[in-house]
């Protein structure tokens, strides 16, 4: 189902973030309320959300911590990005019946001018919950930072964390279209079967299992050439002391460290970025705005062809929202989360 049936409520119910978390936001630190909806203004869009996401970066928006997006305020909507449907527009470039996908917020209803909209789909011909995951800003980090920082090329190991993950399981199977070996690090038996049999992977790891890195070693006997990383802490140490010279480290996320106040201490790395002559870049994904529709046009056409797949978890109910952060940070989920709230 292309856009799935949905209600349109006079009230728009609305998750607000009431106190700072410290480390992984719990169900404690939101509130649920409801208020009416809003009405556009010149230059605005009202958009009935349908689809919440769910992002590791939530946690340093909520938190107070230093970061690059500003924090959430206390007693405000808690910012997230989501899939919707124009119900009323004031802009000239976007009618009623388009798709947008944008910051809507945990929140039934919102009001978008064209800044707060990333990407408009008149008629769409994939599932509207694509564009909050594999063709949201989830499917486009995967392709823009591989191909721009990670480069990869025919016959290179690429070594993935949370492979099974929304961004994961992409970057494996683009590099693998390079021609590259891939390999996999995830967090139980069933999501590196999953790496396998579903995402491509040449061989994938359980780091939760005894004598991993061994296993790690003899697959990757020469080194790893591209280390595609979003989680940081003990999984990048390992990892940079395997990198060949000249190899190349995307970081796109610090998942694994609880706090970065104090700032963690752990091994010195300088010396295997000199010795190994290793570039080591991090990657936001709102830097490359003006790379969207590129990236989305080419992920478009792999979807079509049948040559990306992609597994969502969807909860029903913005109940659900609350908990959702816990629940990504612990590994519950397989595929990208989302909440449907149509």
């Amino acid at each position: 189902m292309i856009v799935p049936p949905f209600t349109c409520p006079e009230h728009n119910r609305q998750i607000l973030l009431v106190e700072r978390p410290v480390g992984i936001p719990q169900p404690e630190h939101f509130r649920l309320s409801e208020t009416r909806r809003g009405l556009p203004q010149d230059g605005q869009i009202l958009v009935r959300n349908l689809y919440l996401s769910v992002d590791p970066a939530q946690r340093g928006w909520a938190a107070d911590v230093q970061n690059y997006s500003a924090t959430v305020a206390l007693n405000s909507v808690m910012r997230a990005l989501g899939v919707g449907v124009v119900i009323e527009s004031r802009l000239p470039s976007i009618c009623p019946g388009d798709i947008v996908y944008g910051w809507t917020g945990w929140q039934d209803y919102c009001c978008l001018d064209a800044s707060g909209v990333l990407t408009h789909v008149r008629d769409p011909d994939i599932a509207v919950s694509s564009y909050a995951g594999i063709l949201g800003i989830n499917g486009m980090t995967a392709w823009l930072a591989l191909e721009r920082l990670g480069r990869p090329k025919t016959g290179e190991t690429v070594l993935v964390s949370t492979a099974a993950g929304a961004v994961g399981s992409v970057v494996g199977q683009l590099a693998r279209a390079e021609g590259c070996r891939t390999l996999g690090i995830t967090g139980s038996d069933d999501k590196a079967a999953l790496c396998v049999g579903r995402f491509g992977y040449d061989v994938a790891f359980n780091y939760k299992a005894p004598g991993w890195l061994d296993e790690l070693d003899a697959a990757a006997p020469h080194g790893i050439d591209i280390f595609f990383d979003s989680v940081g802490g003990e999984i990048l140490d390992s990892a940079i002391r395997r990198m060949r010279t000249a190899g190349r480290i995307v970081q796109c996320g610090t998942a694994s460290i609880a706090s970065w106040d104090p700032p963690p201490a752990g091994l010195r790395n300088e010396r295997e970025v000199l010795s190994r002559r290793l570039s080591w870049n991090g990657f936001v994904i709102f830097d490359h705005g003006a790379d969207f529709p590129a990236a989305i046009t080419r992920l478009e056409a792999l979807i079509r062809n049948g040559r990306l797949v992609y597994d969502e978890d969807v909860d029903n109910g913005i109940e659900a929202a609350p908990d959702a952060l816990r629940r990504l940070y612990a590994g519950e989920n397989t595929g990208k989360k989302l909440i449907f709230i149509g």
